[in-house]
């Protein structure tokens, strides 16, 4: 996976910056919950839901794949 995300990386090393004003953001299926999750011109955007102005997180299809099967697999659970 990691080729997969240095490929997808620019060549200059800096991070993408899609538009994201008219980006269609997503909540939890059960509507509760803080993050919110767009996908904007072939990238995920995360942010928080409380402070919308606040930059969101950007990541490449690879990287929130990982991120994905981590939390699935239990990888982040802090109890």
């Amino acid at each position: 996976m990691a080729e997969g995300i240095i490929e997808q990386r620019l060549a200059d090393g800096t991070r993408p910056e899609p538009d994201l004003a008219g980006a269609a953001w997503q909540s939890s299926s059960q509507g509760m919950g803080d993050v919110q999750v767009a996908f904007v011109e072939g990238w995920i955007a995360m942010r928080n839901r409380r402070t919308p102005e606040v930059p969101a997180l950007v990541f490449t299809p690879a990287e929130w794949r990982g991120f994905v099967l981590g939390a699935r697999e239990g990888e982040f659970d802090l109890t």
